[in-house]
């Protein structure tokens, strides 16, 4: 009998932020004031990292400089852990807001906050809210000019804050030493359907994330990757006052449930951290990417 092929493994990941600097609530709360609120993503970072070592899965965090400058410890705990270490930019500003010169700063400064206070090579990026899209493509190179050696910065879909759907779906080279690795869709008809995570993950019923996960993995042939972060499995955060309903509901709904599907979903498949598993990999030739050419 053939050797059983194994599964692949797919690419776990954690935007590392806490609950008042979520992009849905800039109107609400001023960037001056963040200092004075409570942060609570030290204690959730500890929960989550527990739980990764229980199921002896390793991730990317996906950083903001903001908190390692303030919580250093963090970032030690997750380089002891084995993880990866990657960048948020500084300050959760999105991509799309900043001049170039002033993306760079933002994402220059993180880098080498991150990599001092770590200890070793910060490669990867994910910009805020997913903000890079097709009015600043020049923000590849700026990444990459930057020393960073993948971007996961692209959510290939159709929402009123971020996406580009009809970018391409899986990893491909972007730019020349440049990989962009965008968090998984589910193709369904002419649509690509949200499949890895946010406030999709904690909305929809478990059987269906997991479903297209392995549809992912099985009909398309691919690593998926997911995401989440440390607010989400947060039930007892302080509530923002004054946000409209649409917010609201987005930022809460079911926290209560998403640490225990989260430690469902790490069992139910293989996981790893994205440079482990994307690094040095070739893209697929399906992947090439004229629509996000420099223009």
């Amino acid at each position: 009998m053939p050797t059983p092929v194994p599964p692949l493994r797919n690419a776990m990941s954690i935007d590392v932020e806490d609950y008042f600097q979520v992009s849905a609530f800039a109107p609400y709360i001023r960037r001056e004031d963040w200092h004075g609120l409570e942060c609570r993503v030290e204690r959730n970072i500890a929960a989550i990292l527990a739980l990764l070592a229980e199921k002896d899965v390793k991730a990317t965090f996906f950083t903001l400089g903001w908190i390692a400058e303030r919580y250093p410890q963090v970032v030690r705990a997750i380089v002891a852990g084995g993880h990866e270490l990657a960048s948020h930019g500084y300050g959760h500003e999105r991509a799309s807001d900043l001049s170039p010169a002033a993306f760079l700063e933002d994402i220059a400064s993180a880098k080498k906050l991150l990599e001092d206070l770590g200890g070793v090579p910060v490669v990867g990026y994910r910009a805020p809210s997913f903000s890079i899209g097709k009015g600043n493509l020049w923000a590849f190179d700026v990444l990459r000019d930057a020393g960073y050696r993948y971007s996961s910065s692209v959510y290939p879909i159709a929402h009123d804050h971020y996406g580009m759907p009809d970018s391409p779906r899986f990893a491909y080279p972007v730019r020349e030493g440049l990989l962009e690795i965008p968090v998984t869709t589910l193709r369904m008809g002419s649509k690509n359907l949200p499949s890895s995570g946010g406030g999709y993950f904690r909305l929809l019923p478990y059987a269906l994330s997991r479903w297209m996960i392995r549809r992912v993995n099985e009909v398309d042939g691919q690593s998926a990757v997911f995401y989440f972060h440390p607010w989400e499995i947060d039930p007892e955060q302080p509530r923002v006052p004054g946000i409209d309903a649409k917010a609201r509901f987005r930022h809460y709904v079911n926290l209560a449930r998403t640490q225990g599907r989260i430690a469902r979903l790490l069992g139910d498949f293989r996981w790893g951290r994205m440079d482990e598993i994307f690094l040095g990999r070739e893209a697929s030739p399906r992947a090439a990417a004229p629509s996000l050419s420099a223009a």
